[in-house]
């Protein structure tokens, strides 16, 4: 990366949300990277500590505490966010979950949870920041959907109509920002090589006794590259959404699957 590149984002405040690991941690650190400063946005303090000690110090802001699914919690972890940081100029709507279950097997109160945590979760969030961005006349929205937000998964369907959800709301709205010097656009990965992932792929092992490598084999197999993604690989576009030199690009949903799902 070249020095200049490597602060193409000083002096904004970037706010991650699901920041104490896998992509969320990645984003973080590679905003930073490019000269942003960071709130770490998370509901338990330890994993953020961790991601913060990685960091440079002075780069970041631990914000614990935030849950997503409730805006009382998200409007204090803003207020502090603001206070340590300054107002939010980029907003990266990274928390989520995606449990596994047939359809006829999931209880509407774990459809709920995954509806309030990647879906409802973005509404709440980006309500927080519109305000301050307008004033600006400069923001980035960064939603981390996923390919499953683009076509359908089998055993995730909660997931699936969260960020089914999480891109129409991306583009509706992009149009309706379009003339303020905001932007909101998705990034949607494959399966990519996460605590989250290497979940599922335990999940398979154990209910179709499989080995891990043949479970991990049957989520890459959808992959031409023969892979996952990588956080870092995720991070990358994220960091290009959120500089100025994407200020054409809202409304879009970007795959990062190796091939697997070509949008068009």
């Amino acid at each position: 990366m070249s020095a200049a590149l490597s602060q193409r984002l000083e002096g904004r405040h970037a706010l991650v949300t699901g920041a104490g690991g896998g992509i969320g941690a990645a984003i973080a650190r590679r905003l930073v990277a490019e000269g942003a400063r960071v709130t770490l946005a998370g509901r338990r303090k330890p994993p953020l500590e961790a991601v913060a000690d990685s960091l440079p110090e002075g780069a970041c802001f631990v914000a614990d505490g935030f849950d997503v699914t409730d805006p009382e919690a998200v409007a204090r972890g803003f207020a502090a966010a603001r206070a340590a940081l300054g107002p939010v100029a980029i907003l990266v709507n990274n928390a989520g979950e995606a449990p596994s279950e047939s359809f006829e097997k999931l209880h509407f109160e774990m459809w709920q949870k995954v509806i309030n945590t990647d879906l409802n979760s973005v509404f709440i969030v980006t309500q927080h920041v519109l305000a301050e961005m307008r004033a600006a006349g400069f923001g980035r929205i960064v939603n981390v959907a996923s390919t499953a937000g683009l076509i359908g998964y089998a055993y995730v369907s909660a997931y699936c109509a969260a960020k089914h959800g999480v891109i129409g709301l991306t583009r509706a709205l992009a149009l309706e920002l379009a003339r303020t010097g905001i932007t909101v656009n998705a990034v949607c990965p494959g399966f990519t090589d996460t605590p989250l992932v290497q979940g599922a792929i335990e999940n398979i092992a154990a209910k179709t006794g499989r080995s891990l490598e043949q479970s991990k084999a049957s989520l890459v197999r959808g992959n031409p590259q023969g892979r996952l993604v990588t956080s870092e690989e995720v991070a990358d576009s994220v960091a290009w959404l959120a500089s100025s030199g994407a200020s054409a690009v809202t409304g879009q949903a970007i795959v990062i699957a190796g091939g697997e799902v070509m949008a068009g």
